[in-house]
């Protein structure tokens, strides 16, 4: 250890790193009632890691050729050591990593922490959910299996019905008429470089957003605080609070583990909850699947298409339906936070989640 030491305190006299490490650990305080929730981002931290490791060992093996991708993945299936199990663990990752976005944003509206000054933290976790959404979209094409080539060609179809540049739209994404080569071309580039390297920049700044910020303190309680803008910056301290390292971080920590154990017991036990048959026959174009459905979390714009007159229409519906989540922040500016004081909101909170999981399982049996 002795040279170890020797090598930090002569990091140290150049750099500061202890000072630095106790600012940001032992002598950075958070609330002293932060709940699990609050886990959620360090989790998802750690999944996005194990995605870039599994999908640099995936990219090892995958050939991004309509010819030779499904032969590809069936080889690092069977043939590959231990391929099999880094790929579960990609494509059970990726999911969990939607349903854990979708917890963390819904934890952040529950409780309010969207409201000023976080309006940048809100935009950038906002676009990191999107983000994640197209990753996996793009992901999903890759193994040009019968059920990704079809699923890909009807997401791609709705952009079509977007007036004047529709089919224009379509043609960009797919890089020619139909999903083909140039289709698989075009979404490996994006999930190889470009989004991941879109993903890291995204998350380096929502990162700098929450620390620059300071941890909004949860909205329960005595000590619950309004959303409140000064005349200038302020970090929202917390004298009363517990130290980040090793208070907090050992239920992060514990928080990380649950959801590993889980991706591990299904990756094991249940891959084919997000693996069905139709994802291990290879993509036959001149052959369209009976009930060809997309991923579950885009089940609710799927069954939305369909139940308006028109796919216009119902990408407006969609569009809009974002366009308002990523600027309630400026459209909600009432300073309270505290649930408990927000029933208006909450009712629609409650009632607006209701109707998509409803649409969303109209969606899969419709």
């Amino acid at each position: 250890m002795k040279p170890l030491k020797m090598v930090i305190d002569w990091v140290d006299v150049r750099l500061g790193v202890r000072e630095l490490w106790t600012a940001n650990t032992t002598g950075y305080l958070v609330p002293g009632n932060i709940n699990p929730w609050y886990s959620l981002g360090t989790v998802l931290l750690v999944l996005f890691g194990l995605q870039f490791l599994t999908g640099i060992l995936l990219l090892m093996h995958y050939i991004p050729d309509t010819e030779k991708a499904f032969a590809s993945v069936e080889r690092i299936m069977n043939e590959v050591p231990f391929g099999w199990l880094f790929r579960y663990l990609h494509v059970v990752g990726s999911n969990l990593i939607v349903v854990v976005l979708l917890l963390h944003m819904l934890s952040v509206l529950f409780m309010g922490s969207y409201k000023r000054p976080r309006e940048l933290t809100w935009l950038s976790g906002f676009g990191l959910f999107n983000l994640g959404l197209f990753l996996c979209l793009t992901g999903y094409l890759l193994p040009w299996s019968q059920l990704s080539f079809w699923a890909t060609t009807v997401a791609t179809d709705a952009a079509g019905a977007v007036p004047v540049i529709g089919s224009k739209l379509v043609e960009v994404l797919r890089g020619s008429p139909s999903v083909g080569s140039e289709t698989l071309g075009r979404f490996f580039a994006l999930h190889v470089v470009v989004m991941p390297l879109a993903l890291l920049g995204l998350i380096g700044f929502h990162l700098f957003c929450v620390r620059r910020n300071g941890i909004s303190r949860p909205p329960f309680g005595e000590k619950a605080r309004p959303a409140r803008v000064g005349e200038q910056f302020e970090h929202e301290h917390h004298d009363d609070g517990i130290p980040f390292f090793p208070n907090y971080t050992s239920e992060e920590a514990a928080m990380v583990c649950y959801f590993i154990a889980l991706l591990v017991f299904i990756s094991f036990f249940a891959p084919q909850i997000f693996l069905p048959l139709d994802a291990l026959e290879p993509a036959d174009p001149f052959n369209t699947p009976e009930h060809i459905k997309p991923e579950w979390y885009f089940l609710w714009a799927y069954q939305t298409l369909k139940i308006f007159p028109s796919k216009f229409l119902g990408l407006a519906v969609q569009g809009g339906l974002m366009t308002f989540l990523a600027l309630l922040p400026f459209i909600d500016r009432g300073e309270e936070r505290r649930p408990a004081k927000r029933p208006l909101f909450v009712t629609c909170y409650v009632l607006g989640l209701l109707l998509i999981l409803a649409i969303s399982i109209w969606g899969h049996y419709s």
